[in-house]
């Protein structure tokens, strides 16, 4: 029998293609002093990795390779700590594997 070859997420991942609507993110954290909870839970579980703490100790987001999952929408739009939008047509995540 044949083994089956494996394939990791991180190389499916890189085979998406992102397009970057420069200037327009659909994704704007809220300006803060001290993170929220739901700002600090988005640095660990997104997926994209598209949230960081900078030198100041607020959390930023870079909306560049977001795969649009939801997690952040999810997690705090509803607090008010960012705002969440589609992309503008033709822009953002294009995947190449649905």
């Amino acid at each position: 029998m044949a083994e089956t070859p494996t394939v990791r997420v991180e190389e499916k991942l890189y085979q998406n293609r992102y397009l970057v609507d420069a200037g327009r993110p659909h994704i704007v954290v809220a300006p803060h002093e001290k993170p929220s909870k739901e700002l600090l839970l988005l640095v660990k579980l997104c997926p994209a990795h598209c949230y960081d703490i900078n030198g100041k100790g607020q959390v930023e987001v870079s909306p560049d390779g977001c795969l649009e999952c939801g997690t952040c929408r999810v997690l705090a739009e509803g607090s008010g700590a960012l705002t969440w939008t589609y992309p503008r047509g033709g822009y953002g995540i294009l995947f190449k594997f649905g």
